[in-house]
């Protein structure tokens, strides 16, 4: 039976919608106005950073005239005024020419905006850098007539700028070759010089940057003296040719791919001495085995010791470890094991004053925070119940709290709270009902708050560190001059509920009805999966864009639907280790579950069940299909994985292991075992120079349904990888959707 704990939510939420006041018709909502600017979020600044000195918040804002292109903005918080920083088209308007080394980072940090794309702050405050067109510039915004200067040439594609405290260096990747630039006299200083072919200096390989959302491959010491940094050597990760196949041409690229089980990157980790000269080049020990990944590295404020957290291959152990640069010694520090697999995280907080540490952990079943000296001897744990921390924030040393986001409420929603360092009740911060992003100031006396749920698009604030609202740098209301105003009152309210399982587990899901809604009538349903680890599709956050197409479906007189499986993230350990060793088992189970219990409420058709997804959601779409042919009679599948073993290493064997090890496993967890249950239409669309989930993925599918005799359909994009980027193939992509759905199930 379905269990209605939300409903006072609900009603809340329909109380917060905001369509303009004067309003009483609406445009119909379409996809091709979905991807065209002025984007119908609003204006959405991104990248959102506190200046180091708390008086500026900078971020990123789309072009009115072209939302895919970004400038360096600016807002000054005593005078409440934005302002341009830098213009992208500062220095011409010729579009970019980006190497492929850049194009490959892009894809991983799903980047896929042109301009001004990234910037980064000295820590100091002085001055913050940026990449533009394969060049590096400076602006030292004490002053605030100066303009950005150019660091380097940009004829050499340089990546990845990381910029010293005080500013006075900026380290950057040029030919896979690490160098620095002093930003006094501007002299270029080459610090390695093997980096070719497989070998590349101060990058995170490809497995840290898809998987392990570790991007950073270089680390400056507070006191600009020393550099720490990686050296990847990738020649004993298999060659995969990869054919880019484009419009008109095909392009063979030898990509190194470290599929389940095969060899990884070997990583080093070094540090350089810039106060010698030459600068002066030290390798850290990392243990006896090689086979290992280098998952986080930080500097302790005494500017002598290097924190590393080393992960094993099994990723069943992560060790804390600390390295004296000066004198060489290196302890282990910390130890986290589990018997499934561990979560890597970014909540490592280091105290400058009372010498000690904050670190996450979900050892007891959900994620909390823990404080512990530098000897690793734990003193308190901060925070305890049955829910789970999502981000250690900030740490204020001077009032003594730690701020966190947490799902403590619910898990469709994130809050910001408090809790001493001394230990004591947690205070909630953020009060809003959705979800609340947050960026805290150094100072730690201010955050940023990016909050939306699902009837207010994104808004964003700057508040004191008790929750008061000091200004709105965008409030964001649908006033009648927003994009959004002729379409808004369109718009079906999103419901949220949970149901249970007979095993007594609830799963929430997230419900849109067709605008006009009769009880007693059956419509056809759209699911809408992902059903994958590490993430939810069902909160209580704003639909951006590919989401927003739901609301084109419930014109049309669809429901859509999406659950959250055992699995998936945002619950506790239990519900996450549900498919260990076995994927794509207790995933659909639940799906189909859920698929039922809305049938059995007598509002959906069940001769007219469609699903989509995209990636993961690819791969449920084609075991939905086929596994449970009896629900699912019409699917479309966007870049689906097809068989695990193609898949990469750090992914994969965090929840199967290796082939090796788990062989039934990942037979069983593939799709090829189960394409003769297929009844349905199936559309398959991918990428052709997909460099994540292979364009082969597909092409396997095609295969096995082919020698089946089995007709489905297909849609490839020419020269698209993983994300499908781009106005025009975004509109083509849900376009395609939209229609063979209406074709099958209308």
């Amino acid at each position: 039976m379905p269990q209605l704990s939300l409903a006072a939510f609900l009603l809340l939420l329909i109380g917060c919608a905001s369509p303009p006041a004067d309003s009483t018709l609406f445009q119909p909502i379409t996809i091709e106005r979905i991807f065209q600017s002025p984007n119908l979020d609003g204006r959405s600044p991104r990248n959102l950073k506190f200046s180091p000195d708390g008086k500026r918040v900078t971020y990123l804002r789309e072009k009115l005239t072209d939302h895919k292109k970004l400038d360096l903005w600016e807002y000054h918080i005593s005078e409440k005024k934005n302002r341009v920083l830098v213009d992208s088209d500062i220095f011409g308007k010729a579009g970019e020419t980006l190497s492929a080394e850049e194009k490959t980072r892009r894809e991983r940090k799903r980047i896929s905006d042109s301009g001004i794309v990234e910037y980064f702050w000295s820590p100091s405050g002085k001055a913050l850098v940026f990449p533009l067109n394969g060049a590096l510039f400076y602006l030292p915004v004490e002053d605030s007539s100066a303009a950005p200067k150019r660091l380097t040439n940009g004829r050499g594609h340089d990546l990845n700028p990381h910029i010293s405290f005080n500013a006075r260096y900026v380290s950057f990747v040029r030919d896979q070759n690490l160098f620095y630039v002093d930003t006094k006299n501007g002299r270029l200083h080459q610090l390695t010089f093997d980096g070719r072919g497989p070998v590349t200096y101060g990058v995170a390989e490809f497995i840290a940057q898809e998987e392990m959302e570790r991007f950073e491959g270089q680390w400056w010491s507070m006191d600009e003296r020393r550099l720490a940094f990686t050296r990847v050597d990738e020649s004993k990760v298999a060659v995969e040719k990869r054919h880019e196949i484009n419009a008109e041409t095909i392009e063979v690229h030898e990509q190194r791919y470290p599929r389940a089980g095969m060899p990884n990157a070997e990583v080093r980790l070094g540090i350089v001495d810039i106060a010698s000269r030459p600068g002066q080049l030290k390798w850290l020990y990392l243990g006896p085995e090689n086979d290992i990944y280098v998952a986080r590295v930080k500097w302790l404020p005494d500017n002598r010791t290097l924190a590393v957290q080393i992960e094993s291959r099994d990723q069943k152990r992560l060790d804390l470890v600390f390295y004296d640069v000066e004198n060489g010694g290196r302890r282990t520090v910390l130890i986290e094991q589990n018997p499934h697999w561990i979560n890597l995280h970014e909540n490592l907080r280091f105290l400058k004053k009372s010498k000690g540490f904050v670190w996450s952990s979900d050892r007891t079943g959900f994620s909390h925070l823990y404080l512990y000296d530098l000897d690793g001897k734990l003193i308190r744990q901060l925070t305890e119940g049955t829910w789970p921390i999502r981000e250690l924030v900030e740490i204020d040393e001077q009032e003594h709290y730690a701020y966190f986001t947490a799902s403590r409420e619910s898990p469709l929603e994130q809050q910001l709270y408090r809790v001493p360092l001394e230990g004591g009740s947690i205070e909630k911060i953020s009060t809003e009902p959705g979800w609340h992003r947050i960026s805290m100031s150094d100072t730690g006396d201010a955050y940023i708050d990016t909050f939306s749920n699902v009837t207010t698009p994104p808004r964003f604030s700057i508040r004191s560190s008790d929750g008061q609202l000091i200004s709105y740098l965008e409030e964001n209301r649908v006033d009648s001059s927003h994009p959004l105003a002729p379409y808004i009152r369109g718009f079906s309210q999103a419901e949220f509920g949970s149901f249970k399982k007979s095993d007594g587990t609830p799963l929430y899901y997230k419900l849109i009805k067709p605008r006009n809604y009769k009880v007693g009538k059956r419509y056809p349903l759209i699911v809408d999966v992902y059903g994958g680890p590490r993430r939810q599709m069902v909160t209580n956050v704003w639909s951006r864009r590919s989401r927003m197409v739901h609301q084109v479906w419930a014109q049309k007189g669809y429901i859509v639907f999406s659950i959250d499986n055992r699995g998936t993230a945002g619950r506790n350990r239990a519900f996450e280790d549900a498919i260990y060793h076995r994927l794509g088992g207790v995933e659909v189970e639940d799906q189909a579950a859920g698929v039922q219990w809305l049938i059995d409420q007598g509002v959906v058709d069940p001769a007219r069940i469609g699903v989509f997804g995209w990636s993961y959601g690819g791969y449920m779409t084609v075991l939905l299909l086929s596994q449970k042919p009896e629900l699912f009679k019409v699917g479309v599948a966007v870049a689906p994985v097809s068989d695990w073993a193609l898949y990469d290493t750090h992914y994969t064997e965090r929840f199967l292991g290796t082939p090796a090890e788990n062989p039934e496993g990942y037979k069983a967890s593939s799709v090829f075992p189960y394409l003769e249950g297929l009844k349905g239409k199936l559309l398959l669309m991918h990428g052709m120079a997909d460099d994540n989930v292979l364009f082969t993925h597909s092409t396997k599918i095609y295969k096995a349904l082919q020698d089946r005799v089995l007709p489905f359909d297909m849609m490839a994009y020419p020269g698209s990888k993983h994300g499908i980027y781009g106005e025009k193939l975004q509109t083509h992509v849900f376009r395609t959707i939209d229609a063979y759905f209406d074709r099958n199930l209308k």
